[in-house]
Parts: C-alpha cells; structure tokens; sequence
C-alpha cells in the first residue's frame, strides 16, 4: 500500500514512512492511494469472528508487508484488548463504549496501535524519535500512556491551559519519564499550529527525529476502523436494518475514519457529524462555504477545534463532490445549555450517565432522527464520565466515583512546562531538550 500526500500527490510513501514522519511536504497529510474492499463474506459473518481476528482483517491491507503477519495480529489483538461494548439507552439510539481502555477514552485504540507499530519499525533504529503531538483533552493522555517508557521515543504533547479535565490533565502531565507536557497559553488550534510549524522548520527537523500522535498521523487515524466493525458485530445481533452513527467530532478523525471504513464496504444508512459551538463544519454541509473560526471553549473540550484537520480527507474520499458528502453526511452544532440539558433528561429517563461529548451525540442523534423517523443508530461513546465530573456531577446530581485505575494517578505531581503561543518558544524547548538528553 502506498500513501500519496493530499498537497503534493507525487510525493507518495510506504506504511512506515507515513508513520514515521507523521505527515508530507507542505504540511499535506497522507492518504491511502488504494481503497481495499471488504468482501461480503467477511461482513456477514462479523458475529462469528474474535476481534482481534476482525481488526486484523481490517488493517492487514493498509500494512502490506512492511510488518510481519504475526507481528501484526500481535499489534491488534493488545489493541483491542478490552471490552468495547453497545448498549441500548433509548429504543432507537444506542452507544458504543469506547471508554474501556487504560485511558478511559476512544483515542486508546488508535495510539495504542500506532505506539506499537513505530516501536518495530524503531527497533534497530540508532536515533530517538521526538513525538510532538497536540491535545484537546484525550489524545494526549491515550497517547503518554501508549508510548509511556518504550526505548528510544520521547513524547512531547502540547495541551490548551485550563481547557482540559482535571482526569485529562493528570493522563498528561504525571507519568513524567520519557513524557513531557507543555501547557500552552492559548486554544487547541494554536497547539495544533505550534506543531504543524515545528514539523515545517528546518532546524529542528535537521536536529531531530519529528513524528506525530495526533489523528493527522495514518497510524493513529486507520485503526479507528476497528471498532466501527466491532460495532456493526453487535448490531447485527439485535438489529436487521443499516445503522446510523453519530460521531462527536472535532479534528475529524474520528468520523473520517467511519467513513472510509463505510466506502470499504461497511452497511450504514447515514453518518452524523456531532459538533458543539465550533461549527464551522455544520455550517459547510449547510452552505457548502467552509469559513474555519477561531475555536471557542466548550463543556466538550476534546471538540473545540475550530479548523479540524482531518475534513481534507473527507473531502478527498468523496472526490470532494459536495451533493455525495451531504448525502451521506449531516452535521448538527449543539450549545452547552443542550449539552448539559441532554445529560439529565438521559439521566433520569434511562439512567444512563452521558459525558459532555457523548450527549453532544446524543442530542445531535435525536435531532437527525426527528427529521427522519423510523431510523435507529448508535453514537459513539468516546469518553468515561469520570473525565467531566463537573459537568456530569452538576447535570445527573450525583457523584461520579472514580475509578480504581485512576486513583493512584490522581495523587500524582502535575509536570510541566509552560509556554506561550509561540513558535520560538517550542523552538526552544525542542532543541534544549534534546541538548540536555
């Protein structure tokens, strides 16, 4: 499988390039040159699979042979080892529970695949690779904890001061060794475009080793695949008709990824982009102007990013045919009033506990289908309720117990650096960082 760059389409790549050096010239992000179809077959028969068998057979044709069969089923089976359940809330929206992982949030499927996958191409590599990887909330956390203590890699994850959980914030700040995290005065986009400037510089691109973690990133962003799979596995077990899936979205990586696993061959009826009050792609499926905005912040903080980097790709897989996007694609922008409003009224008619992003989902979902009744789906449950006790606490009136994985952590020293919005800054760190190593 090659990788062409979406803003250089001769430059084109293998797997481990894409995955090493994170993204192309110019900043272009890479895409998979071939779309490899699932056969029938392997869709009917989903129910009868393990899933690590299942997202083997997912990503075995975006690898090729640049890593060793059994190396790879070894890769997906510690990628999918723990529980990714979907369970009915209402009659017609269910959730899948991506928050199982050692993180407690759907970014552990994708960083957990991707850390082991740099590990082996690294293994017998003689310089240290320097992640650089920007956060609204819980990437940064999935991707300490994937990368935690492997040789030869640093992590360098920059985060939005005081626009991430307190759970967030410790998954990013407290594990210390080969992990550093910068709090950065200034929003997710500025955070995103520190790194987008770090990867462009020659300086530091002469003097060290940059790769991304962030869904920009084809190793962290494919293997999100896997659980719209394992989803559709679940499904057909309860119900007969095509779902429709809403996606809390921000970067776009996420629903991205559900998409090309749909054009592979995955039934769905329809997809649902969930944004809150950054809307700026809601705003384009209705207009068909795209005006990226200065990102606000939200309750659901891992979405406020107001220029999601990933809808390039969204708009390459729909050759960029604006009608066929919006036919399958419909986007709904959600306040926090709705948010909140959305996990009470879950709360006490179901008794089921949504965090911000989720019920973000929720409400976006309920929207979709009062347009269009007689339709069933799920959303995508991307992280546990413990991250947003506020929120959560002050909505449903009731205490969020924290997990016994957590408690250890959260009595752990927050380290970091702080820094502005600015390049010469991270230029800096970047550079004494690897001086002092």
């Amino acid at each position: 499988m090659k990788y062409y760059n979406l803003k250089d389409r001769q430059e084109k790549v293998g797997f481990k390039t894409a995955t090493i050096k994170g993204q192309g010239k110019e900043k272009g992000l890479f895409f998979p040159e071939k779309i490899p179809q699932f056969e029938n077959k392997f869709i009917q028969n989903l129910h009868r699979l393990p899933d690590a068998e299942i997202a083997y057979q997912c990503m075995k044709d975006f690898v090729g042979d640049e890593i060793p069969g059994e190396i790879l089923q070894k890769i997906v089976s510690e990628t999918v080892s723990f529980d990714i359940p979907l369970k009915k809330i209402s009659e017609n929206i269910s959730i899948l529970e991506l928050f199982h992982g050692p993180t407690l949030a759907f970014k552990d499927i994708g960083a957990r695949f991707m850390s082991r996958c740099l590990s082996y191409f690294l293994k017998d590599h003689p310089k240290k690779v320097t992640v650089l990887v920007a956060t609204s909330g819980d990437t940064g956390g999935a991707v300490a904890h994937g990368f935690y203590n492997i040789p030869e890699i640093d992590v360098v994850i920059l985060y939005p001061q005081n626009r991430v959980s307190p759970v967030q914030e410790k998954q990013l700040t407290a594990l210390g060794q080969n992990i550093f995290a910068l709090e950065v005065n200034g929003s997710f986009d500025d955070c995103q475009n520190l790194v987008k400037q770090a990867f462009s510089n020659e300086e530091i691109n002469d003097r060290l080793w940059l790769t991304s973690a962030n869904s920009i990133n084809v190793a962290r962003w494919l293997p999100q695949q896997i659980y719209y799979l394992l989803a559709l596995k679940q499904w057909q077990q309860q119900e007969n008709e095509h779902p429709v899936i809403c996606v809390p979205s921000g970067n776009f990586g996420n629903i991205c990824a559900g998409l090309l696993a749909h054009f592979r061959g995955l039934p769905v009826d329809h997809f649902v982009a969930a944004c809150n009050a950054n809307d700026s792609i809601p705003n384009y499926l209705k207009t068909q102007n795209f005006n990226p905005q200065e990102s606000v912040a939200t309750l659901s903080n891992a979405m406020d990013v107001g220029n999601p980097s990933n809808f390039v790709r969204i708009l390459e897989l729909f050759s960029h045919q604006f009608d066929s996007l919006k036919n399958k694609v419909s986007g709904y922008s959600v306040d926090d009033k709705e948010t909140l409003d959305t996990i009470t009224k879950v709360y006490e008619e179901y008794r089921y506990i949504l965090e911000p992003h989720s019920a973000v989902a929720f409400a976006a979902m309920l929207q979709y289908l009062n347009e269009n009744p007689h339709k069933k789906g799920f959303i995508l449950g991307t992280a546990h309720p413990v991250k947003f006790p506020e929120a959560v606490e002050k909505a449903t009136r009731t205490k969020i117990k924290i997990p016994e994985s957590l408690h250890q952590l959260m009595i752990k020293e927050k380290k970091t650096v702080k820094i502005n919005s600015d390049f010469e800054e991270l230029k800096r760190f970047l550079l004494n960082k690897n001086e002092k190593q």
